[in-house]
């Protein structure tokens, strides 16, 4: 009598066709995530710098809106003050007071204090509140037109006056992608710059 006639019998599967080449490259991930990685690193890295750049600008604005107070109190005072208008002296030692104010992130070189490049300041005196300008001084009415700088002055007035303080910085960009949102003023000289604006209006004390 046969012992093994009821033992099971193994089913062999029928050979699997083999996969072209081509079919197999297709369907493979290996190295997938490194491939789109590649390809999204430049634009993501370029927009977290440009993010990061953009806060690091109006820390700077706001370092130079302390600058203007800081000063424009000091002129309100009779800390600082000038007899003669457009005094060269007085000129000097303004700029290089207003460049110690905003030292802790901008620093202004011997040349940037006596020939202005990136910084601008304009302190006059007006007879009433309503003199002061109050738009932007561009050289033309074209949109992007760049700052008119030549008639800021070093002239404030006396006691009891009313005086405009304003500075502008050209505050470097190197990620030339959110500058156009922030600013229509184009420099002369070309390059991405962001222009950092600060304004103060007041009335001088009584001081001796």
């Amino acid at each position: 009598m046969c012992s093994d006639c009821n033992a099971e019998i193994p089913v062999q599967n029928p050979p699997r066709p083999k996969r072209s080449i081509l079919r197999r490259f297709t369907r493979s991930q290996d190295g997938a995530a490194a491939i789109e990685f590649a390809i999204l690193a430049l634009p993501y890295f370029l927009i977290v710098f440009a993010i990061l750049e953009t806060f690091v600008a109006f820390i700077g604005e706001q370092v130079v809106s302390n600058g203007v107070d800081v000063m424009a109190r000091k002129v309100r005072t009779g800390e600082i003050k000038s007899t003669t208008p457009n005094d060269p002296t007085f000129k000097t030692a303004f700029r290089t007071a207003f460049c110690n104010e905003i030292s802790v992130m901008i620093s202004c070189s011997a040349e940037e204090i006596t020939t202005p490049k990136r910084l601008y300041i304009d302190l006059r005196s007006f007879s009433s509140y309503a003199d002061i300008p109050t738009g932007m001084p561009r050289k033309d009415a074209s949109q992007y037109s760049d700052l008119k700088t030549s008639d800021f002055a070093y002239s404030p007035g006396g006691a009891k006056s009313i005086n405009m303080l304003r500075a502008y910085y050209r505050w470097p960009v190197l990620t030339d992608l959110v500058r156009p949102m922030l600013t229509t003023v184009r420099s002369s000289e070309g390059g991405g710059d962001f222009l950092i604006v600060a304004t103060a209006t007041f009335q001088n004390e009584d001081y001796p």
